[in-house]
């Protein structure tokens, strides 16, 4: 009964779920950018360097046959991977970035002063001092 009582605290933990939550929007966000890739980056790539379909470039290492298909190499699906790739690479790079510059802010302490400067001699003295060491005036 431990167990199943661990794995319940682990389980709802807010970890695990704002976990399966990114993993969830991961996987939408990496098809919104294989699309993006696809439809809307590599046509305008491929009309300007001569009406190129990088999803069809291919080089065939063996022809067809009545037997077997033919082997080719997808260098243009690789292509569009690698794109995809760099993309949503950089699109998390930013986002983390922006969070950890978040973070920052909120992290910083609001540090109260130590010392105090002394009106007469403007030397620095202990903020609960009421006579000043140096010049012996009193705060």
């Amino acid at each position: 009964m431990g167990m199943f009582k661990e794995f319940k605290e682990f389980a709802v933990r807010g970890n695990v779920i704002d976990m399966a939550v990114g993993i969830i929007i991961g996987g939408a966000f990496g098809k919104i950018v294989s699309s993006f890739v696809n439809d809307v980056i590599m046509p305008p790539i491929g009309l300007l360097l001569g009406n190129v379909d990088f999803s069809n470039l291919a080089i065939t290492l063996k022809a067809k046959t009545a037997e077997a298909e033919a082997v080719t190499l997808r260098y243009g699906v690789f292509i569009n991977t690698v794109l995809d790739f760099i993309i949503v690479a950089f699109s998390i790079f930013i986002v983390i970035k922006q969070i950890n510059r978040l973070k920052r802010k909120e992290e910083e302490p609001v540090v109260e002063p130590a010392t105090k400067e002394c009106p007469k001699c403007f030397t620095a003295i202990p903020i609960k001092a009421t006579r000043c060491p140096n010049c012996t005036s009193e705060l």
